[in-house]
């Protein structure tokens, strides 16, 4: 007759392993695109990037300058 090793033991201990390995190397993020995002909002946050500027003050001030421009060539 065949006997039976303890090998299930040693492949519990093995898959217990293998899964505490797993969990150390997890991410919080589940894409690169996830990552990225939190850390440009991390760097915003602290400051990194500058005050942010909408693109409408920006318009604004262009048509402001431009019309200023145009009145200093006519006269």
């Amino acid at each position: 007759m065949w006997r039976v090793r303890p090998i299930k033991p040693a492949m519990l201990a093995l898959e217990t392993s293998v899964e505490r390995a797993g969990e150390a190397l997890a991410c919080a993020f589940s894409s690169s695109a996830e990552f990225e995002a939190a850390l440009i909002q991390a760097r915003r946050a602290a400051g990194l990037y500058g005050p942010r500027r909408h693109r409408r003050q920006l318009l604004i001030a262009a048509a402001t300058l431009t019309v200023l421009a145009l009145a200093l060539l006519i006269l």
